[in-house]
Formats: structure tokens, sequence, C-alpha cells
């Protein structure tokens, strides 16, 4: 049976978790809970679901003994910076599993391109996914709904491989087992929400996000690598410069021109010049 604990942090700032060994979807129950008036700082914690979603609206594969978890929060912040906890997500996420991999593994600085392809240790891919080798380790997902008296509630999901990783997807993915971590998801989770309690209040409510960005582009894949963006079909190619203070990932084409990308699936190195 699943034991889902809050780290001494998390329990101290008042953050409360449910767990299940099993669950259709931690965000779909988060989003139950806010329309059901509840306050905020409750995590959803799962060992595996049945019917979890991925970005634009893709199935996310669960493997039993993998991390889903999902934390409703209703920040007092301007509804357009909102988006943002995604990058608090991802630096909490990092940080989270510096605690649970060996010394060296976690990504803590920049250091070039990563081999041109995102292979250096575990790093934050923009725009919400965790990489280990290359391949996805985990993936981040927003959602938001109205509260009942009009305020704006975020669910953040995450999804960390703790003990395999799909195989039928269209990228590479690895787990933490296949990395030769042997952690439980418990484990990962509440080294997460110890975590969490730190990067969301460096965040505060939406000021802190210029140190946030700054923390998780010193954890960042393929920064000064080729790059491709796909969206709608068209496919940009450039170099992958930074990401700036709204979290828009900047990218230097042929001619020069400097592009800002709000949303898109990208490709680093080898797989960006393999993208057509």
């Amino acid at each position: 049976m699943a034991r889902f604990t809050l780290g001494a942090k998390a329990r101290a700032a008042g953050y409360r978790v449910a767990g299940f060994d099993e669950i259709g979807s931690t965000n779909t129950e988060a989003l139950a809970a806010s329309a059901a008036g509840d306050p905020g700082g409750i995590w959803f914690a799962a060992l595996q679901q049945t019917a979890g979603r991925g970005r634009r609206g893709r199935a996310w594969h669960s493997t039993p003994g993998n991390l889903a978890a999902s934390l409703l929060v209703i920040p007092d912040a301007d509804p357009n910076i909102v988006a943002t906890l995604g990058f608090v997500a991802g630096v909490a996420l990092n940080t989270a599993l510096g605690k649970i991999l060996p010394n060296g593994m976690v990504k803590i600085g920049i250091d070039g391109a990563d081999d041109m392809d995102g292979r250096s240790r575990v790093a934050l891919k923009w725009p919400n996914d965790v990489l280990a080798d290359g391949a996805k380790l985990a993936g981040i997902l927003l959602e938001a709904a109205r509260t009942t008296d009009g305020r704006q509630a975020i669910v953040i999901g995450i999804g960390v491989n703790v003990v395999a990783a799909p195989s039928d997807l269209p990228y590479p993915a690895t787990s933490l087992r296949a990395l030769g971590i042997e952690r439980s998801a418990e484990d990962v989770f509440e080294a997460l929400s110890e975590a969490w309690v730190e990067a969301f209040g460096l965040w505060a409510d939406g000021k802190g996000i210029a140190a946030v960005l700054d923390l998780w582009r010193h954890s960042a894949a393929g920064l000064g690598a080729p790059v491709a963006v796909t969206q709608d079909g068209v496919v940009r190619r450039g170099i992958f410069e930074t990401i700036d203070s709204a979290g828009r990932l900047i990218m230097r084409d042929d001619e020069g021109a400097r592009i800002a990308i709000t949303a898109g699936d990208v490709h680093f190195g080898a797989t960006a010049s393999a993208q057509s």
C-alpha cells in the first residue's frame, strides 16, 4: 500500500497529502478538490494512473510504482504570471532529484551545450520536462480552474518514471531504475514536497520569478546547442540562447534573428537536425 509522506518543511508549511495506490488522474482529483472548495496546499499522489494526461491532451502512461503527483495551489498572483509555476516545479523537481541521485548526476550549473544534445547528467528541458542522458525522466503539466469565489486555482501535475519508462513514445525515455537508482515513488515524493516549499517560497506569488528563472537556466539542457521547435507542423531551427524574463525560449535563427518561442515541441542537437 502506498505510504506517501510529506517532508518536515512541507508539514510545517501546512501542506497536506492524499495518497493512492491507483487513481484515474491525480490532476483530475486536484481539480475536483478545487471545485469542491478546497483552499489549496494539498498534494494528490499515486503509484499508478489509469487516465493520466500529458501536454496538449496527450495520454501519460503510468507503470505501477512510478510517481504521479499533483499539487493544488491558489496563488495570490497576477493571472498572467501563474504559468511560470511550471518553472517553479522544474526547479523543485531538479532539487529533489539532487537528493535522490548520486553526486554529479544532477546538473547544477551551465556547462556549455550538454555535448550539443542535452545529454549531460540530469537537466531541465524547456518548457516542462526533466532529461537524464538525453531521455525523458519526468514531466510537468499545469492546469487552471476558477474557484467558487472567482480566484484562479492551479494544479501542478508531476510524473516521474521511477521503476520504468513507457516504451511506445515518439522520443527516448528512461527511469530511475534504468539509471541504476533503486528508490521508491514515496522517496521521490517526500523529497519533492520539501523542495517545492523552498522553490514556491522563492517565487513569492510571482514577485521572485526572476530568481526562479535564473535557477532554471542554471539547470537547463541544450543551452548553446542547435534546437528545432515544431509549431503546428512548421519546424523552426536555430541556436537555443536562453529563456527570457517571461519564460519564453529565445532562439537565434540562421539569419541571426532572435525568435521568442512560447510553445512547441523542442529537440536538441542531432535530434534537432533530424526534424523535418
